[in-house]
């Protein structure tokens, strides 16, 4: 690994733990988005993590509020854009129809996106407002 490989996997790592302490899986290559892909039939929330402050005053804190919900996805996964390049680009595949963005949040059903919620609808909102905009996702389709 080289230093700036090192020194960016340091200074992310606590933005990585904050969701996977929060129950999210990480995805950090192609082929573990495949298999997740292939084998989930129920519902699941991908978050594409990023190290911009959106990212860590909006999404994450939303992402993680909005498990205290009654109705919940299945799953929890996360890629991190910029870090896991390839991961996340995988992911955006199955996100058809979606401009990539980052930070993002997907509802699926069956492995299909039933709910996106773009950066331009994280940026510049309330946690509340997003939590919501979550929560009534997961009333809907979980």
């Amino acid at each position: 690994m080289n230093p700036y490989e090192a020194y960016m996997k340091e200074i992310s790592q606590p933005m990585r733990d904050e969701l996977t302490n929060a129950g999210f899986s990480e995805l950090t290559t192609p082929e573990e988005v495949d298999e997740f892909m292939g084998t989930t039939e129920e519902t699941a929330l991908v978050v594409v993590n990023s190290v911009c402050g959106c990212a860590a005053g909006l999404a994450r804190p939303s992402a993680r509020e909005s498990l205290t919900a009654a109705k919940k996805p299945d799953h929890l996964v996360t890629v991190f854009a910029g870090q896991d390049r390839e991961a996340t680009s995988r992911m955006r595949d199955y996100f058809e129809g979606y401009e990539p963005s980052s930070p993002s949040m997907a509802l699926l059903k069956e492995g299909q996106v039933v709910h996106f919620i773009p950066r331009e609808e994280i940026e510049d909102h309330d946690v509340e407002d997003i939590v919501e905009n979550l929560t009534n996702a997961y009333e809907q389709y979980c």
